[in-house]
This record gives C-alpha cells, structure tokens and sequence, in this order.
C-alpha cells in the first residue's frame, strides 16, 4: 500500500515538476551538441553484432577442437569454453552498468573495447605446453573478452534507447530501432560465425586445423576497432546531461520503487538465456546427432541454417514491438515457443527419420525465442527504469540473463550427454526448454510494465518519487555536479 501511495504523489506531481525541470534545462550551461540520429542508434548494432559473433564462435569451433584433440576436448571443457564469455559477461555487464551511470556512456566505450580486444588476442594465441593448458588459456581469454562484451550490452544498449528517444520521429519507432541495434544485431553476429566458419574451414579442405580456429577468433576483433573512433563521436545523450546521479545514489529508494519490474526483467532474461544459449552452442551437436558420418562442413551448415532463422524473428518482432506492445510481443513469441518445443520433444522418436522436418520446426522454434523475449530484453530492461538506474538495473537484469545461460548451457549439456540413446537426449532438453518456456510466459505477462511515452516522463516521475522521500535531487545532472 505504501509503495503504491508513494507512486501515485510521484505520478500526480508529473506535471508541476516539468516546469522546474525546463528551467533546469535553460540554466544548463552545458555547449550545444550535435543531435542524434537513426546511423547513431544502429551504429550500437555493429557492436553488439561482433559481440553476437564472439560468443557464438566457439560453438563452431568446439567441432572442430573435438575433432583435433578427441581425448581432450571432454564435455567438461566443452562447457568450460562454452561458460568462460558468459561468465566474463557477467562481471562486465555489472561492472560497466555502474561505471556508465556515473561516468557517462563514452568512458564505456573506451574500456569495453580495451577488454574485448585484448581478449580475443588472448584466445588467438593460446598455447601451453599441454593440450590442457593451451585450453586454460584460451579459456581465460575469452573470460576476459566477455567482460568487454558483457560491458557493450549495456553501453550499446543504453546509447541506443537514449538515441532513439531523442527526436518525436525515432520516438514512435524507439521500439524496432532499438530491437533492429540489439537482439538483430547480436543474431546476425551468430549467423556471421557460422559464415566465417564454413569459408575458412572450407579454405582448409573441410579438414581440421589449430588455422580454423585460431583465424576465426582472430576476425572477431576487426569491427571493435573499426567503429570505435566512430561511436566516441557521440556525446552523452541529454536524459544523461539532465538526469545523472554521480555521488549519493539512492538505492533503497530505487530498489522499492522498482523491484517489480527488475524482477520482471531479470526472470524473463534468466529464463530466456538459459533457453536460447544452450540451443545455439549445442546446434552443431543435436544436427550430427542424425548422422554419423557428417562432415564439418555439413554439421556447421546445418546449424548455420537453424540458426539463421533467428534473424528474421528478430526483424518480425521489431516490427510487432511499437505497434501491439513491448508485452504482448513478449508474451506471443513465448507461447508459441512452447508450442513448438512440445511438438519437437514428443515426435523426437519420429522425427529421427525426417531430418528436414526437424530442421524446418527447430528452426521455427528459434524464430519465436527471437520475435519474443529475444527482442524485448532489452528494449524492456533499459526503458522501464530512469537514465540515472538504467546501466544498473540494465546491466544486472543481463547479469542475470548470463547466469541463466551458463546454468542452462551446463544442465542442458549434460542432459544432452546423460542418455545412452541421443535421440532419447534431445528429446529431453526440447521438454525442458518448452516447459521454462510455459514460465517465461506467465512472468512477462504478470510483471513486465507497459512502456513509457517517452524517456522524460520516467526521469521525471523518479524525480518526484525521491523529492517525496526527503532526497536531494539538486545535485542531479552534469552541470550541478559540475558546480
């Protein structure tokens, strides 16, 4: 009741404060900057598309070290080069959420790349004077190039909601620009993966090599420093200028305020990557579970394909996200997500003698993983809080997202490899993935929020909620901290 009482003075004081909050504007001292547009929203999308690539890479290449280093490359390791980005992640997105909140976007940027780079140099040349060892190293490699990755997540993702809400026009289509720079982007960087595999394993004769995997881990840093000199272009956008807490943050206030929609998006996000991930590493696995004479080549093409189909879901989702709601496009993709991996999970048995039939329904499964909770992620996690949470509550809903990838990529894994029948495992882990899928429903429904209008109005309705309880918001923004 408290809670509520406090969101209604905060709602009901909107429109008074507005006024305080344009002559605040005026006061502002702060230089002219130039104005955001559309290239500036989905210059994020690059980004986030070399991020998509590097953690996507080593699905590829866990076929191909499997095949290289047989007695080595158990299932454990497997899953250790598989969690060691998403682990890596985890810290970034945490860290860099803090840091961009009260530093500014473009520090972001600056040490995101820095991570990510040196990274992915790491992984590239690992060696050891053991097969082991050169795994610990390139496990430790990509750990670190996942705090630099896990760190975009939030730095692209805020930029690119701040940019879009920046003119009326990009405004009414926030939603699919912000889905086109996000979850697209990221999707297109797994399909990218799968296209630089078959080129360069095919420039190997289709045989293994140390080349494949160590040219394919290199690629991944070329559009990191390509953009970067572009992306610090772009200044702090003005929600930032005008709403930035640097020292004092309340967080008991912030966590009170908003509990229910962080634990929206943190559920949604943990249930949605405990999904999703596991099925696009173990694409590879579930396709030459058919065949036991595949060839790398056709393994990783078939997942390629499976996971292709993602990306238009992604493009249908942006399109349904500004036009029926964040969720009820949320909601949609999962249900029909369900529906899917039970069809898949009880006609496994059958499906064993239609192979593509179960292409073409594994690869609508991952179309509506994408149309749904794919694309709302993190559209939702950055516009259901303030500018001065957004990193935080951004950052650790994703955390959260990444726990749910590597507990799912683990437990399905080893469900996977608990059957002696594979057809038997497959058919275990589409049920299981359906049935979080049944959950993932229910959360969005009953705890996402619907989207503000625009940015300003959260800014400002926080604004208020905190001058209700006592907290001194002068200090709010660039140019009273700068004073």
């Amino acid at each position: 009741m408290g809670i509520a009482e406090e969101q209604s003075k905060a709602s009901a004081a909107l429109a008074s404060s507005k006024t305080t909050s344009s002559s605040r504007d005026s006061a502002s001292t702060a230089p002219a900057q130039r104005q955001a547009g559309k290239i500036d929203v989905l210059i994020q999308g690059v980004a986030l598309f070399s991020d998509g690539y590097n953690i996507q890479i080593i699905g590829y290449m866990n076929t191909v070290l499997a095949k290289l280093y047989p007695k080595q490359m158990t299932t454990q390791v497997k899953t250790r080069l598989s969690n060691s980005i998403l682990i890596g992640d985890i810290f970034g997105m945490l860290l860099f959420g803090l840091c961009i909140d009260r530093f500014g976007r473009r520090v972001g940027i600056i040490l995101t790349t820095l991570f990510l780079v040196f990274g992915i140099i790491l992984a590239t040349a690992s060696h050891g004077a053991t097969v082991e060892g050169m795994f610990w190293m390139m496990v430790t490699g990509r750990g670190v190039a996942g705090v630099g990755a896990g760190g975009e997540y939030t730095v692209c993702t805020s930029q690119a909601l701040e940019c879009a809400d920046s003119t009326p026009e990009m405004r009414r289509r926030r939603g699919m620009l912000v889905a086109v720079s996000t979850n697209a982007a990221i999707i297109s960087g797994f399909v990218g993966s799968s296209i630089v595999s078959l080129i360069v394993i095919a420039a190997y004769g289709g045989k293994p090599s140390d080349g494949i995997w160590r040219i394919c881990f290199g690629i991944g840093i070329i559009l990191p420093l390509a953009i970067f000199f572009f992306r610090m272009r772009l200044n702090d956008s003005e929600q930032y200028r005008k709403h930035a807490i640097h020292s004092k943050m309340p967080y008991w206030l912030a966590i009170k305020f908003y509990w229910r929609p962080l634990l929206g998006c943190c559920s949604a996000w943990f249930l949605y990557d405990f999904v999703v991930y596991p099925f696009n590493l173990l694409a590879p696995t579930l396709v030459s579970g058919f065949s036991k004479d595949q060839s790398m080549i056709s393994s990783i093409g078939w997942s390629a394909l499976v996971n292709f189909f993602a990306l238009p879901g992604s493009f249908i989702g942006a399109l349904l996200m500004d036009r029926i709601g964040r969720r009820q496009t949320y909601a949609l993709g999962w249900s029909i997500v369900c529906d899917f991996g039970f069809a898949i999970g009880g006609s496994m048995i059958q499906l064993k003698n239609i192979f593509p039939l179960f292409v073409v329904l594994y690869a609508l499964f991952q179309t509506f993983l994408s149309v749904g909770p794919g694309d709302c992620n993190f559209l939702v996690s950055s516009e259901s809080f303030p500018t001065p949470l957004r990193g935080h509550f951004l950052g650790f809903a994703a955390a959260i997202g990444k726990v749910g990838a590597a507990i799912g990529t683990t437990t399905l894994s080893e469900a996977l490899a608990s059957f002696d029948n594979p057809t038997k495992g497959q058919q275990a882990i589409f049920l299981i993935g359906s049935a979080i899928s049944v959950v993932g429903t229910l959360c969005v429904w009953f705890l996402i929020p619907d989207a503000p209008v625009n940015l300003e109005d959260e800014d400002v309705r926080f604004r208020n909620y905190l001058e209700a309880n006592g907290y001194d918001t002068k200090e709010m923004g660039l140019s009273a901290s700068n004073t």
